[in-house]
């Protein structure tokens, strides 16, 4: 199988994404004190703001060693570390002007995050913390002391970086979580869409089991009847024509018995690796069994190493709905190509039919939908279901010469290594 993809919940990579924010912040922060200490701009307590910025950076750490472990991230947990990043903000502003600092609109920042990606009560909890503080500075914070022409400068300066940073980091988390609703709705869609097509699989799995079950005794008595055909009547025609009929009866209580044995290779996973050459070969001994008038031509494009497969009991059902599908296109002239790369193994049929309709291009491939007067509708439905469950994809073009090519992807490494 192929190896699953570790997706994260949306929790974990908000976090992600916050410790991100928090060291550019932490780096811009550091810079303004470290350039402020060295050119002797501000007089300001050194002591306290390294000790706070030495806290910021031990946060930073441990929530990035705690994000590599396996924990589950809650959204209490994301909620305390926003509020972590309004006190270590509050306590620069402390020390470095109050209120009166520009850097105080970073209030909004934190807050913006936590609308955005937090349920509401979180999000007036955090808004009451802000407000809180900030309305504490108002009263109290450690003065700077620089003349008014410096530090209406400042206050300018720092305003205006003070709004670049924090537009650049709000409108990065919000495309980045507009990006993940975007993800999370698509996987929502695909998941509906497989429920659907599950439920529709089910139904027919149901009612083929059914119609198998029934199908036994009709098909035993025909086989006795043919047997005695043959043995009460001499004409050679006929006996040619009795031997088809016979030949036809029994492959048909083959499927029915391989259907019995595919559902118990599934329910004890027995399948068996082999080379995909060996694969398609008995597949198509066998379709040509079950078509003899239809002729085809097969082609190996494939260089080097044969890749092997265990293919499911289903998947060969599926190239065998396929190839019947082309030849009630047009029997005759069919083409077979095997290709395949370092990724994935590639089964082209191409038919000299009609071609698919533009018209109806779209619809072709749904439960009960056919061209065919005589079809049910289920065949290249069934045959997409099992290959996208073994990883695959089956897709149909028209042919620029005519006809229509179907196209079968399989991933090398389905249901097992072909390393192996």
């Amino acid at each position: 199988m192929l190896a699953p993809v570790k997706l994260l919940s949306a929790t974990r990579q908000n976090l992600w994404r916050l410790t991100f924010i928090r060291t550019l912040v932490l780096a811009a922060q550091a810079g303004s004190v470290g350039l402020a200490y060295w050119f002797d701009l501000l007089p300001l307590p050194w002591l306290q703001l390294g000790v706070t910025l030495m806290f910021s950076t031990v946060l930073c750490v441990f929530t990035a060693i705690r994000l590599r472990t396996s924990w589950p991230v809650t959204e209490l947990e994301y909620a305390l570390q926003l509020a972590c990043d309004l006190f270590i903000h509050s306590v620069l502003l402390y020390f470095s002007g109050g209120s009166t600092n520009p850097f105080v609109s970073y209030y909004l920042v934190p807050l913006t995050i936590a609308a955005v990606t937090l349920p509401w009560r979180y999000s007036v909890v955090l808004s009451g913390i802000a407000l809180t503080l900030y309305t504490l500075l108002l009263a109290r914070f450690y003065p700077l002391q620089t003349f008014p022409i410096a530090r209406e400068n400042l206050q300018i300066y720092g305003m205006w970086l003070s709004f670049a940073l924090a537009a650049a980091v709000i409108t990065f988390f919000a495309a980045r979580m507009a990006e993940e609703l975007r993800r999370q709705e698509e996987l929502r869609a695909i998941r509906r869409e497989e429920g659907l097509r599950d439920q529709q699989l089910l139904a027919v799995a149901t009612q083929a089991a059914g119609a198998a079950h029934e199908l036994g005794t009709p098909l035993a008595t025909m086989s006795v009847l043919l047997k005695e055909m043959r043995q009460d009547h001499h004409d050679p025609l006929l006996q040619d024509d009795l031997s088809v009929l016979q030949d036809q009866v029994k492959l048909c209580k083959e499927t029915l018995q391989q259907l019995v044995r595919a559902a118990e290779a599934n329910r004890r996973l027995a399948v068996q690796m082999q080379e995909v050459t060996q694969w398609l070969d008995e597949a198509l001994n066998r379709w040509h069994l079950m078509r003899p008038e239809a002729s085809y031509r097969f082609h190996l494009l494939g260089q080097g190493a044969v890749p092997r497969l265990a293919p499911p009991p289903d998947l060969t059902q599926a190239l065998l709905n396929l190839l019947n599908n082309a030849a009630d296109a047009c029997p005759e002239g069919l083409e077979v190509h095997l290709d395949w790369d370092t990724e994935t193994l590639t089964i082209s049929i191409r038919d000299h039919g009609a071609g698919v309709p533009l018209a109806i291009a779209e619809q072709i491939g749904k439960p009960f939908f056919t061209t065919k007067g005589k079809g049910f509708g289920l065949g290249l439905f069934l045959s997409k279901a099992s290959v996208t469950r073994a990883g695959g994809s089956v897709k149909l073009y028209s042919h620029e010469e005519g006809g229509t090519l179907t196209e079968l992807r399989l991933p090398r490494a389905a249901r097992g290594d072909d390393h192996e």
